[in-house]
């Protein structure tokens, strides 16, 4: 536990109670009564009413979309049903920055239904809430799906011998235990879309602002580090509780159910009803999932004269077109994150490892605690780490302000919980009679890992490194402000792109924002071959 919990003390803790007492004390002295007047300022808690309303709405959304999905997934078995399965996964590991940009080439200015109906969504709240959906619907449907595909089917089957109706067969036998998933799912979707930056601020404008977009406009335009901090204290007051009633909501789910072979419950769709569910879901895919994407894939072609390379060779020289966005050209935006998110998963790996290594070992209130900071990341502000980085690292023996290395750190601060809560589960599941056993024939602590859990955990260790690239790739809020101008990360680079006006510009930023998609799609896909692989079970 030592060196994650260093790690979390030096690059988590210090920078957020340093930016937090920054706005909150004066003389030496705490002002508590900030956070009153801070909190009873109209243009503030419409910012605190936006955030919480459009969080539950895009929640709503989200399962009524997905559940259809979630089902198709667990009780179907048809042809390209892998292939979905990635599909609707591919968003989820997607940078919100390119999440916003699809959706801007779809819906915005010059978008596709710009051009067909004449019809503009961006900066409107219906653009946010259906990016919060396309970024979601993967989470309801693996964690809903995963559960309904391991509940044996003949219970049901038996209440509708009983006599029971196809509905109240459902909704007696198969939502009870279907309620703790859904919940789980639910208390997920709401925490990415409470927390929500990249999604508001590109397809928001400046009518819309999320607690974390507020937090950002306060700390690096306004100056007005008080306010952010209260902000700060109050999202991190929300997400904790998200996350304790996740918590409690997921250690009733694996206590409550007895599950079965998935290989059990699948079958080909019978009937018309099924076969038009199945076509629904297929339908919904493409509309939600496949049309921005490709929306966006074209856009990045679609140069003023006409069908091209044109942006993507803009990408290789400075100030294109009369831009000064950039000190360097923009294309070295993808090496620099290639490099800055392999550090990264490295890191992240490393704390994580030891980090789900410790928590194997059960020690009461101490390990339980040590979980939850591990998750604190979470329910912090990357704007905030990201700021408070700047401040306090800025010293001997910690002069990091000038230092590469200060981008991967904040990266792999997202890439921990991740890669704790993909080790975990597969480390728990480790026989310890199997290490008794090479200790007693004389194999040292290190030995016995090396020789016994690594080889059982090796495919969970290379889904974690997967999942922390992808993650730390995308991360936006903290590089934000700490990336560099002749270093900046492709979602700075988006972002940056996006800011300036020029269809220079706008083409780049699409060009950019597709190879993102593209390196995070490929991880995705090694992800799911990894996953899947007859080798073994995971």
């Amino acid at each position: 536990m030592a060196v994650p919990v260093a790690f979390f003390a030096l690059f988590f803790a210090y920078p957020v109670t340093a930016i937090v007492g920054r706005g909150l004390k004066v003389g030496g002295d705490w002002q508590f009564a900030r956070i009153g007047e801070v909190l009873s300022r109209p243009d503030i808690l419409g910012v605190l009413w936006f955030t919480t309303w459009q969080a539950l709405a895009s929640t709503a959304l989200t399962l009524l979309i997905a559940l259809p999905g979630a089902y198709v997934l667990a009780r179907f078995d048809f042809p390209g049903k892998q292939l979905l399965r990635a599909v609707v996964t591919v968003p989820f590991v997607l940078p919100t920055v390119v999440v916003g940009t699809a959706f801007l080439a779809l819906l915005g200015r010059g978008g596709l239904l710009d051009e067909l109906w004449g019809v503009r969504l961006d900066t409107t709240v219906w653009a946010i809430l259906l990016a919060h959906v396309f970024f979601n619907y993967a989470v309801v449907v693996r964690t809903v799906g995963g559960l309904w595909s391991q509940l044996d089917p003949r219970q049901e089957e038996a209440a509708r011998m009983l006599g029971a109706g196809r509905f109240a067969a459902f909704r007696r036998v198969t939502l009870p235990a279907l309620t703790p998933a859904v919940a789980a799912a639910a208390l997920m979707v709401f925490l990415f879309t409470f927390t929500s930056f990249g999604v508001v601020q590109i397809l928001g404008g400046p009518a819309y602002s999320t607690l974390e977009v507020e937090i950002y406009r306060q700390t690096a335009q306004l100056l007005d580090l008080p306010t952010a901090a209260v902000l700060t204290l109050v999202q991190f007051a929300a997400v904790g509780g998200i996350l304790a009633v996740h918590a409690a909501t997921v250690r009733r789910r694996e206590r409550a159910l007895k599950l079965v072979d998935p290989a059990q419950t699948s079958r080909r769709p019978r009937g018309a009803g099924q076969w038009a569910l199945l076509g629904g879901v297929l339908l919904t895919a493409l509309l939600l999932i496949l049309l921005p994407l490709g929306v966006l894939v074209e856009r990045s072609f679609d140069g003023p004269g006409g069908y091209g390379f044109g942006y993507y060779q803009a990408l290789q020289s400075v100030g294109a077109g009369g831009s000064s966005t950039f000190l360097v050209p923009p294309l070295e935006a993808v090496g620099n994150s290639l490099r800055y998110a392999l550090v990264a998963t490295l890191i992240a790996l490393a704390v994580g490892g030891l980090a789900a290594a410790a928590l194997t070992r059960r020690a009461g209130r101490l390990v339980r605690g040590f979980d939850a900071l591990l998750m604190l990341p979470l329910g912090v502000s990357a704007v905030t780490v990201g700021f408070g980085f700047l401040i306090t690292l800025d010293k001997p023996p910690l002069d990091l302000r000038t230092s590469w290395i200060l981008v991967p750190l904040a990266q792999a601060l997202v890439g921990v919980p991740f890669v704790v809560r993909t080790m975990l589960p597969v480390l728990r599941a480790v026989d310890d009679r199997l290490r008794e056993a090479a200790a007693v024939l004389g194999a040292s602590p290190l030995r016995a890992w090396r020789e016994v859990d690594l080889p059982l955990v090796r495919r969970a260790v290379l889904v974690a490194a997967g999942f922390a690239f992808a993650v730390s790739l995308g991360e936006f809020g903290a590089t934000v402000f700490i990336a560099r101008p002749d270093n900046p990360t492709l979602p700075v680079a988006v972002a940056r792109l996006l800011g300036r006006s020029g269809e220079l510009n706008y083409g780049q930023a699409m060009a950019l924002s597709t190879i993102l998609m593209l390196v995070c799609a490929v991880s995705l896909l090694l992800l799911e071959r990894i996953r899947t692989d007859r080798s073994g079970e995971f």
